[in-house]
């Protein structure tokens, strides 16, 4: 048996986002919780509502990033895996990235969020480069995990290329609410129902922590809808949170069973990689040049 229980977080942004986020991590430790999940760009306001040159200024290297360092020194003390992320720079490239912090406080390495949306209040494209990375797997303390990062959940490919690179357990921190151009739509389900269907096809837990509350921007706001959750390998809901209320769920799995179920469901064992080329065109064709 390996057993190890996860985490998922949500809070508001305020002044000291890193202050509020350790104690959402230490209280989650004491909990039991192994894997901590944070929610994306977790040092400050969601910056990505407007195109505003000064918001670049928010971006540092790896090094340099306040929160991983914090983070790496947290993690060390409480023996926990934190999948941190934050906005890095290098060189003149900017990334919305994920570093994965061991349990001994070490960095295994970053992911580099891949899918950057671009629409009314979530101009991504104006501040992320496109990810260069891949969809990567670390091995940590507490298993073989791998992530997206928010706009990467909406895509099955991401989850299934974790799942084929032996992710035991899938974990996306996101930021996700309102639509400032019309309050009235709301993806909320659609986001949950998204994310379990990756799980149950991929026979995987997944992990979900979003921000709440209120953020303005001019003219803008977005009411961030929390509702962090964790599904169990069948995609069904074993934690869930509203709206609106700061602080943390925990899940536990034995990764053993976990993987005795992958093996005998048989959806790895009969894929039909020859079948599947469609999926490197943008346009479904099955001729380099084609339109069938």
């Amino acid at each position: 048996m390996r057993n190890v229980t996860v985490a998922a977080t949500q809070m508001p942004s305020g002044k000291n986002n890193i202050d509020l986020g350790e104690k959402l991590v230490r209280d989650a430790a004491r909990a039991g919780a192994n894997i901590i999940l944070l929610q994306e760009l977790l040092e400050g306001d969601y910056f990505c509502q407007k195109q505003k040159e000064q918001y670049f200024s928010l971006a540092t290297t790896l090094d340099e990033n306040p929160a991983v360092r914090r983070f790496s020194a947290v993690a060390k003390e409480l023996g926990v895996v934190l999948p941190i992320s934050f906005f890095e720079r290098c060189n003149n490239a900017y990334y919305n990235t994920l570093a994965y912090i061991d349990a001994d406080g070490k960095i295994l390495g970053c992911y580099r969020k891949s899918h950057i949306p671009d629409g009314p209040g979530y101009s991504e494209k104006f501040y992320f480069n496109p990810g260069d990375t891949g969809f990567l797997v670390f091995d940590t303390a507490f298993g073989r995990i791998g992530s997206g990062v928010c706009w990467d959940q909406w895509f099955p490919e991401c989850a299934r290329v974790l799942a084929l690179r032996g992710a035991e357990l899938i974990f996306y921190p996101t930021a996700i609410g309102s639509e400032p151009h019309d309050a009235a739509v709301t993806s909320r389900d659609h986001w949950q129902l998204t994310m379990q269907g990756h799980s149950a096809a991929n026979l995987t837990p997944v992990i979900a922590s979003n921000r709440i509350g209120k953020e303005a921007e001019d003219d803008w706001e977005i009411t961030f809808y929390g509702s962090s959750f964790i599904t169990d390998n069948k995609g069904r809901k074993v934690a869930e949170m509203d709206e609106a209320t700061t602080g943390f769920i925990t899940a536990a799995f034995d990764l053993d069973e976990l993987q005795l179920a992958r093996r005998t469901w048989g959806v790895f064992r009969d894929r039909r990689t020859e079948l599947y080329t469609p999926l490197l065109t943008l346009d479904g064709s099955t001729r380099k040049h084609g339109h069938k």
